[in-house]
């Protein structure tokens, strides 16, 4: 992983939920929700969240799993996976938490129902190692699951833009005072792979039997799903 993403990270880490909130306008909790469904989780399912943040997407499996399933969320940032414990028990959810590089994830083989990662594949050295890793440590017919930042078509795409380059930077620069953050994420987002070009990432791992993109809020974000050959 980069030190310097691992450093931007770490310095907004206080602000990161307040300022998601105030950003989306909650809507990511919407995207979260529809990851879960298109994952199929079921009570008693195992679930790995890679790049779990604060760790949003993790309890929200947990809900999906219950008591009898289980939950690990890794960050490769520790300042950011600090907050996530407290979270879960303030829900009371029990949910493992420790830092782990989703390129090189220490879990054997097939250990899991499910993997996933929010907002986090595309600040990766390299996505197809980290969804190889992903695959790997889950069981032949179980899922991959990302949800990431797309690029808007149609009418959509203008506001969008001028939101993504001017309005998210001034206020998330304000609220965590480091600009820069709120300047490189939606940077980033507009460059990564999506749909299509996303799918045939996850082709080349040579990991999935199936894989299928799911365009959310006209293609603002995605959910992707891979079932695990």
């Amino acid at each position: 992983m980069s030190e310097k993403v691992r450093s931007m990270f770490a310095d907004i880490a206080d602000d990161y939920d307040r300022i998601n909130g105030i950003l989306s306008f909650g809507i990511h909790n919407i995207w979260r929700k529809r990851t879960v469904l298109e994952s199929g989780a079921k009570p008693g399912h195992r679930v790995l969240d890679c790049a779990t943040g604060t760790g949003d997407l993790a309890l929200e499996f947990k809900r999906a799993v219950g008591h009898e399933g289980y939950v690990m969320g890794t960050d490769f940032c520790k300042e950011m996976i600090e907050h996530a414990p407290d979270k879960a028990k303030d829900e009371s959810l029990v949910v493992d938490f420790e830092v782990a590089d989703a390129m090189d994830l220490p879990y054997e083989d097939d250990a899991f129902d499910i993997t996933s990662i929010a907002f986090g594949i595309r600040n990766v050295d390299d996505p197809v190692v980290a969804l190889k890793e992903m695959a790997r440590v889950v069981r032949p017919g179980g899922r991959v699951v990302v949800l990431e930042f797309g690029q808007p078509e149609g009418i959509i795409q203008y506001p969008y833009k001028f939101y993504s380059k001017h309005v998210m930077p001034t206020v998330g620069g304000w609220i965590s005072g480091n600009r820069d953050a709120y300047t490189y994420l939606p940077e980033t987002s507009a460059k990564f792979p999506a749909g299509g070009k996303f799918l045939e990432l996850m082709d080349q791992t040579e990991s999935f039997a199936s894989r299928k993109a799911i365009k959310l809020t006209g293609g603002i974000a995605y959910v992707y799903v891979g079932t695990v050959a």
